[in-house]
């Protein structure tokens, strides 16, 4: 073996190793990084050679936790790993489009990227280094690529800037962005924050670069020792520049006057289409399959520069819009009757259809990932069906995309929602779009605040959504940035940056971008004219609604929280649930019991107030404790010749003792009680032994001395 090792500090005396030579050498690369004791082996694999017509780069990333790695089996049936979670389709994502920029823009190969978690140390994130180990593997590897580019996790803990924190040290974080760059540029951010300023988050990312421009370092000299500087060549695209030239002069000024014509998409579209078409058959009717792919390439590069110089020269974008305009927007709460919480929200060709759905603990969705295991109270499903773009495709469940998009709207909301004690729900938001024409998740963001409040959740405050976007030209350094961007504009731009926010401050972005050389100066101008737009949208929304209603729906289920103390957590239980099964069988309330410290947690869950007030008061009866000087109104249990013993709750008796029944002397008891009469007694007293002294004559007037009567053998 010919192993070779390359570390780097972090800076505060943590360092991070890259090893290559050891392990997966018939790959084409391939690294394992490891800091502390989490160690994650990356590989890549790129075919030689293209298939024919495939005129993109058919990357995959995978990521994927193996159990082993923090020492746990896994759960279901199969006790092996199955589907990615969700989690990890996020870190595959956030690898993937960190990488996929980097590649050669003519480089066609099928091109696998897999990095497995092996070895789990819980108190390092091992999603910060996945961009690393990728980029390291392809770096040791002759695959033709323009990074290397690394990633890091830049978070502010207790105010101060700190790069790959601790697990520990993330709760007290009020900023946790994931960024990835090469030495010279940003291509990738994604994070949530507690309302920042657009100064904090660019100062953040700055921070960020300097930490990856020493682990862009570190792959270089990897790749050096290694020998793989010299890249395989390749032939991947046919050209033609003479048929280049043609289409150019015949459709150039076509394409132009469309993307000037302010249509609506299907309509652009379709002159697009017929332009081309029109093009292609003055070529003749039986040109070869190369020359149709060709003449349908370079009529994309003509779109390309026709709209982006449109913007650039004119000022003047595909739907008639400047560059600073939010499409109209229209929205309504209330719309699904049945709903617990619903909204509409449209902007331009962009349509979210949002419901909230109330649960109660039993609703809690269970995680059962390698490194992170647990339960999650809020949960946000985004999907995009094939008609909301006019398009036929099989609904065959979530893909990357709406489990990428879906995340960066629940981050969003995430932010404000109100604490346990103020909402002991399981909120579930679903987002089905209806029609797209670009940032449909921004959509989602808004729609999902509107349903909010519509179903009577207090949240911090309302969150809008934009997404913007950015045309450079690299030779005459002219750039527009452009807001609320059309999914034309996303596809032909150079960045795609949402930006979510509250009017106090940003809580979450995810930006991308496709271009090497973005200025810090662009991105600080990028994000104070998001700042603009998101707070024209949200005085948009307000107009519909702008405060949480008072209360929930009268269809919403209600929820009932109690604290009782440890010691009667098992008596609320009962031998093997008996008690709990009883109280939710008969009242019809579902109850839940969690211990937390020396308490427990009593969640009751019913969709009406009777079977709440039912099961509150069974549960205060087990679970209160008897307060000395009190009055309650007790059972007579049993009867002795030195008194009565009570029963003043359930399960609680008190000796009710024959001097403390009446002002007057008793005798006997003869007479007196029967067992199961009701009598209202105080509390006076409570031993070491918890037994309690009652007394009935407490609650009786004192009768004057002179006027006492004799004694007799039932109370007055």
């Amino acid at each position: 073996m010919n192993v070779i090792k390359k570390s780097f500090d972090l800076g505060d005396g943590r360092t991070i190793e890259i090893e290559t030579g050891k392990l997966a050498k018939q790959a084409d690369g391939s690294v394992v990084v490891r800091m502390g004791d989490t160690m994650l082996l990356a590989t890549v694999v790129s075919t030689v050679g293209a298939k024919a017509g495939v005129d993109f780069l058919p990357l995959s990333v995978d990521y994927q936790e193996k159990y082993a790695a923090a020492g746990r089996i896994p759960g279901g049936f199969l006790r092996r790993e199955a589907r990615l979670s969700d989690y990890e389709v996020l870190i595959s994502r956030l690898v993937d489009r960190a990488l996929r920029p980097m590649f050669p823009e003519d480089y066609h190969s099928d091109t696998q990227v897999m990095i497995s978690l092996i070895s789990s140390d819980k108190n390092i994130m091992p999603d910060c280094l996945a961009g690393l180990a990728a980029s390291a593997a392809i770096a040791v590897s002759d695959i033709p690529f323009n990074g290397p580019i690394s990633e890091v996790r830049v978070a502010k803990i207790d105010g101060q800037l700190v790069i790959n924190p601790y697990v520990s040290d993330l709760e007290r974080a009020t900023m946790e962005f994931l960024v990835a760059g090469t030495e010279r540029d940003i291509v990738m951010v994604e994070g949530e924050c507690d309302e920042i300023s657009e100064a904090e988050m660019v100062e953040a990312i700055e921070f960020a670069h300097k930490a990856i421009v020493i682990q862009v370092q570190a792959q270089k000299e990897l790749a050096e020792l290694v020998g793989k500087t010299v890249k395989r060549e390749y032939s991947h695209e046919d050209s033609n520049l003479e048929l280049r030239a043609q289409v150019f002069a015949a459709t150039y000024d076509k394409v132009y006057a469309v993307a000037k014509s302010n249509t609506s998409k299907g309509e652009r579209g379709d002159a697009f289409a017929t332009i081309l078409k029109d093009f292609v058959a003055t070529l003749g009717e039986d040109i070869d399959d190369v020359t149709n792919f060709l003449a349908k390439k370079y009529f994309h590069d003509v779109q390309y520069d026709a709209i982006r110089n449109l913007v650039l020269d004119e000022g003047i974008r595909l739907d008639g819009r400047d560059v600073r305009t939010v499409r109209p927007i229209w929205s309504e709460v209330g719309y699904l009757p049945a709903a617990h919480g619903s909204a509409v929200f449209t902007r331009g060709e962009t349509q979210s259809l949002t419901t909230v759905t109330l649960g109660s603990k039993d609703d809690e969705q269970m995680i059962d990932g390698a490194f992170i295991n647990g339960y999650n109270k809020f949960l946000l499903h985004y999907n995009f069906p094939g008609f909301s773009t006019g398009e036929v495709r099989p609904n065959r469940g979530a893909g990357r995309r709406e489990i990428g998009h879906g995340n960066l709207a629940m981050r969003s909301l995430k932010k404000v929602l109100p604490g346990l004690e103020e909402n002991p729900y399981t909120i579930r938001i679903v987002s089905d779009i209806l029609e797209s024409n670009g940032s449909s998740s921004m959509a989602t963001v808004c729609a999902g605040t509107l349903a909010l409040m519509d179903a009577g959740i207090k949240i911090k405050a309302p969150v809008s959504g934009i997404a913007m976007g950015l045309i450079t030209d690299e030779k005459t350094g002219k750039y527009a940035i452009l807001s609320d961007i059309l999914g034309d504009e996303d596809h032909l731009g150079d960045m795609d940056f949402k930006v979510t926010g509250t009017e106090k401050g940003i809580v979450a972005c995810q930006m991308d971008l496709k271009i090497n050389g973005l200025k810090w100066e662009v991105l600080t101008n990028a994000l104070n004219q998001a700042k603009e737009a998101r707070l024209h949208i949200l005085n948009e929304m307000k107009k519909t609604i702008s405060t949480p209603r008072e209360d929930y729906k009268d269809h919403a289920p209600r929820i009932v929280s109690l604290t009782i103390d440890k010691e009667f957590i098992g008596a609320v239980i009962g031998p093997g649930g008996k008690i709990i099964q009883e109280m939710q069988r008969e009242t019809g309330a579902s109850i839940s019991i969690e211990e937390v410290g020396n308490k427990g947690i009593v969640e009751i869950f019913a969709d009406n107030k009777a079977a709440i007030d039912a099961a509150v008061t069974r549960i205060n009866a087990i679970a209160a404790k008897p307060e000395i000087g009190a009055t309650y109104s007790g059972k007579v249990k049993s009867i002795m010749p030195f008194g009565a013993f009570v029963e003043i709750m359930p399960g609680k008796d008190g000796l009710l003792h024959i001097s403390e029944i009446d002002w007057t002397r008793l005798e006997t008891m003869d007479g007196v009680f029967k067992e199961g009469d009701k009598v209202e007694v105080k509390l006076l007293d409570v031993d070491k032994q918890g037994k309690m002294k009652l007394s009935r004559k407490a609650l009786l007037p004192r009768p004057p001395k002179a006027e006492a009567a004799p004694a007799e053998n039932k109370p007055a």
